[in-house]
């Protein structure tokens, strides 16, 4: 070939499969390969899978078979392929599949089927890797798996149990991530505040001193690396509560991404999640006693087997009452493997979408409601998009891709990445406008 390799990637699923797909990516460039823009300019196409629900699945056979009538040449990796007799159903002409952060295994297959050029003489990797996400921002995994039995979840049994980086790991990627321009990290995994607990909490040396693997101490310490610092996926165990002063002092962000999935203890028990919710509402609470600026995030599932109407009306009275600033809601859907499938009195379609409708009705009002709170105050935004008169970007409380946006207005041209102050003059249900104030 008188040329380098072209390889062409297709990334599904959550934030934490996008960080498997840039370490797949990093270490291809590392050797020559380069990235086509389209699967038919490609010599080869990997596509990263998501399996968590049978839509996900649905939605990742129809990328590899895109990627099959386009190219032909195809490489599975990701949770789908954990297994595979799904995609070796539908597609048997795959090169090859493998399961989630078995990166080594893909980069085989690559090996196989695409050989490196190899050119000593080239320096093709910046010392952070190649990143998926736009410059100023990105994600950073702490641990993989989990060690929850969630019953609706099966993610231990495609990823496995928690196993956590060394904080020092950790704090050098974060290091070369900020050296390289980002100006947020968006600390990820399966279970975030679960982080360290495999390791006992185990220090290891970082700069003059020890650094223990612990959520807090983590948190403390990217707090000391000049980029926002927001903590996504955080399960609610007590000591998340230490994290709050880091808030006030600046650290990081206020802001959690708690994934309560539903309010009614009967439910959360049947899906062994915590179910004392009114402990809950007490703690975030005191959070916002703590901490004024807090914004809250989480998910939601309704219509999970035997959630009858008065466990859904306790749900929406717990939403009122707990004014979660963010929600996702998603309909229970069965999960080949999950315990949950067992559970008698599933819930028909129908009432589903009535619940979801209703659920999301619910909080489009309690969101509006705490978005006006926020008009006439001064916010720090940073820049996602310019545009010819307005910009695009996410207040502190606005994690991308998932929470609203803030429109601005501005007496000079902004540039993405930039951080400014805004003076908020309008708020919708989901989104805030206004016109920058500082730079």
């Amino acid at each position: 070939m008188d040329r380098a390799p072209r390889i062409s990637f297709t990334s599904l699923g959550c934030p934490k499969a996008l960080v498997d797909s840039e370490r797949i990516i990093t270490r291809l460039r590392a050797e020559g390969y380069e990235l086509a823009r389209k699967h038919d300019g490609a010599d080869i196409v990997i596509v990263n899978t998501c399996g968590f629900l049978d839509s996900a699945k649905q939605e990742s056979l129809s990328a590899i078979g895109e990627a099959m009538a386009e190219n032909g040449k195809v490489i599975v990796t990701g949770c789908m392929g954990a297994e595979p007799e799904q995609i070796e159903q539908a597609h048997p002409g795959v090169l090859s599949i493998t399961g989630p952060q078995q990166y080594e295994s893909v980069l085989d297959a690559v090996h196989r089927a695409l050989p490196p050029a190899h050119n000593p003489h080239m320096d093709l990797v910046p010392p952070q890797g190649i990143k998926l996400t736009p410059r100023h921002y990105a994600y950073l995994k702490i641990s993989e798996g989990c060690n929850n039995r969630c019953t609706f979840c099966i993610i231990p049994k495609l990823r496995g149990d928690l196993v956590s980086r060394p904080a020092n790991d950790v704090l050098r990627e974060a290091e070369r991530l900020v050296g390289a321009g980002v100006k947020e990290l968006l600390v990820i995994s399966q279970d975030t505040s679960a982080y360290g607990v495999d390791l006992k909490y185990a220090e290891s040396p970082w700069k003059d001193r020890q650094v223990r693997a612990k959520f807090l101490d983590l948190a403390r310490e990217l707090g000391e690396l000049g980029a926002w610092v927001r903590l996504q996926y955080v399960y609610p165990y007590p000591h998340v509560d230490e994290v709050i002063a880091l808030m006030n002092e600046g650290k990081v962000l206020p802001y959690l991404d708690i994934p309560f999935q539903h309010a009614s203890p009967e439910v959360l028990k049947a899906m062994k999640r915590p179910a004392a919710q009114d402990k809950t509402l007490a703690r975030i609470k005191r959070w916002r006693e703590e901490c004024p600026d807090l914004a809250l995030r989480s998910t939601f599932i309704v219509g999970f087997p035997g959630e009858t109407d008065s466990d859904f009306a306790y749900l929406l009275d717990w939403l009122d009452e707990a004014e979660i600033d963010r929600l996702g809601c998603f309909k229970y859907e069965p999960v080949a493997g999950a315990t949950s499938n067992a559970i008698e009195n599933p819930v028909p379609e129908e009432v589903k979408q009535e619940r979801y409708n209703a659920l999301m009705a619910r909080q489009q009002k309690i969101s509006a409601r705490r978005l006006k709170r926020k008009v006439g105050t001064r916010q720090q935004i940073i820049i996602d998009e310019v545009g010819p008169t307005v910009a695009k970007g996410r207040s502190k409380a606005d994690a991308p891709e998932i929470d609203g946006a803030v429109y601005l207005t501005s007496r000079r041209p902004l540039r993405v990445g930039e951080i400014v102050t805004a003076k908020i003059e309008r708020a919708d249900q989901y989104d805030l406008h206004g016109s920058v104030s500082g730079f």
